[in-house]
């Protein structure tokens, strides 16, 4: 599965007329990078390059949030570089709190093909939203602590002049 399906047209444009939006780096390099030249790796070097462990990989596979994954002749796991961008995204969502149901939810879709692009793109649009609520309260949250911090650190100082 590729999550690489939904991006802007050739032109540039997208197909509501929209300029295509910018692609931005998704984040820091993963702690362990790839070597060069391989497509195959042990879910031991997944679980280390991810960060996820073996039974959630095992897991996020049997709940059809990985597409199957390929094995060799005694049975062990090989995933590809597909395989690690798509555990990219996947950690990503979760990290924004998305259910794991919405996640399954849109493999599914990416699974079905391009003519699921309006769902994959009202499913990532709502989510989004509810991000952006979160961020919000985040915010507002942090808003409150600086107040906090900033009054202690008045009265502080105002009690180390005396």
């Amino acid at each position: 599965m590729t999550v690489m399906q939904s991006g802007p047209a050739a032109s540039g444009a997208t197909a509501i007329g929209r300029p295509p939006a910018k692609v931005r780096n998704c984040g820091t390099a993963p702690p362990h990078p790839r070597p060069t030249g391989r497509d195959q790796y042990t879910i031991s070097e997944v679980a280390e390059h991810t960060g996820l462990s073996a039974h959630t990989l095992r897991w996020y596979e049997r709940i059809g949030l990985m597409s199957h994954v390929d094995r060799t002749h005694t049975g062990q796991r090989r995933f590809t570089n597909r395989d690690l961008d798509w555990l990219s995204l996947v950690t990503r969502l979760r990290l924004t709190g998305m259910p794991v149901a919405d996640m399954v939810r849109y493999a599914e879709l990416v699974r079905a093909g391009e003519c699921t692009f309006a769902e994959r793109e009202q499913l990532l649009t709502a989510h989004r939203e509810d991000v952006r609520q979160r961020i919000a309260e985040l915010q507002s949250t942090l808003d409150v602590l600086d107040y906090k911090i900033d009054i202690y650190a008045d009265a502080r100082r105002a009690s180390e002049r005396f």
